[in-house]
């Protein structure tokens, strides 16, 4: 059986998401906040059912009830099961209403699904400490053992931004999932969240690393270049006779941007659009981004640094619709 499993983006949500990997194999992550992305993410999960059999596991994430009907409705003709564990007081009528909307709010999400999943397909140790770490600090126990441990585990993930979880969905997950991995060995008997405190840094570090050591800025910079290499046809656009690439709230656009013309020759242009309706342009001598930028949204700065305000972006949570959206302003600029 396929699972498709959906939760929060904080510690509980990909804690929950930890405790299916060791049980399950055949198992596909996406994350999301509250609102309109949960939505989105669902109906991403129902464009990738097949007829496999299939089960969509919802973690750390209270739904509403228009949400619950639509999701059966969604699903009523489909080979797949719906399931959701969650602790939010907030969905109480609805774990009420629906059999497959289980909710306990005395227990994170995370316990939650270690208990589920462990009274099936056995016990594991290290797995139930790690569900009682997260447990401590989702529910606040301050006078926990583990308090402060979570407090700590709760920073490694909320801090970890390093990739992009829109554009590298994947690569996100298994960044989180190696993080709480690392984490776990500091889970001693001497309850060392001071120790793992102090190795943040460096886990981190270990994550990116292959060849060499260096900054972790330079790092990561590295990673992504070489994801958006390797996946550079997925990211492309083009304007009038240049070629480019289009990314989504990258970061550290300047270094990235650069490293990856460097690296990719045949590319001409790198814009990052971010959330925020800014548009930044990038180039290495092939064209004048400044003239791009004014042409496209009224923007400016120089010949390979510029940048713009994309007043009609509509931000969304899946790359192909924020694509689509810059591949249609420069068909219509272009087209004037």
């Amino acid at each position: 059986m396929k699972i498709y499993h959906l939760s929060h983006t904080d510690l509980d949500g990909y804690g929950a998401q930890y405790i299916t990997k060791h049980y399950f194999k055949d198992v596909r992550y996406f994350n999301s906040n509250y609102g309109r992305e949960i939505d989105e993410k669902f109906n991403q999960i129902l464009s990738l059912l097949d007829d496999e059999e299939a089960m969509i596991l919802i973690t750390d994430l209270n739904l509403s009830k228009e949400q619950c009907l639509d999701f059966e409705q969604k699903i009523k003709d489909k080979n797949a099961k719906l399931f959701l564990l969650d602790h939010h007081q907030t969905g109480a009528e609805c774990a009420s209403e629906f059999a497959w909307y289980f909710l306990d709010s005395s227990r994170s999400a995370t316990k939650i699904t270690y208990d589920f999943f462990s009274k099936m397909l056995g016990e594991d140790a290290k797995l139930k400490l790690f569900s009682d770490v997260v447990n401590a600090v989702d529910i606040w126990l301050k006078d926990d053992n583990y308090f402060e441990m979570g407090k700590v585990c709760l920073g490694l993930i909320a801090n970890a931004k390093d990739i992009n979880k829109v554009m590298f969905e994947e690569q996100n997950s298994d960044y989180m999932f190696y993080l709480l991995s690392q984490a776990q060995k500091f889970f001693n008997d001497k309850n060392d969240y001071i120790g793992l405190d102090m190795h943040i840094h460096a886990i981190k570090k270990d994550f990116f690393k292959k060849d060499k050591d260096d900054t972790l800025s330079n790092l990561i910079s590295a990673y992504v270049v070489d994801l958006l290499s390797k996946n550079r046809q997925k990211y492309e656009i083009s304007y009038k006779e240049f070629r480019g690439i289009l990314t989504y709230n990258i970061g550290n656009t300047s270094v990235i941007g650069n490293d990856f013309l460097v690296a990719n020759d045949d590319y001409d242009f790198f814009i990052d659009i971010t959330s925020k309706k800014t548009m930044s342009f990038r180039a290495n001598g092939k064209v004048d981004v400044s003239a791009m930028a004014k042409h496209l949204v009224g923007g400016g700065g120089h010949a390979n640094a510029s940048g713009g305000l994309f007043n009609a972006f509509k931000d969304g949570f899946e790359y192909e619709s924020i694509k689509s959206q810059v591949v249609e302003l420069i068909d219509k600029k272009t087209k004037e």
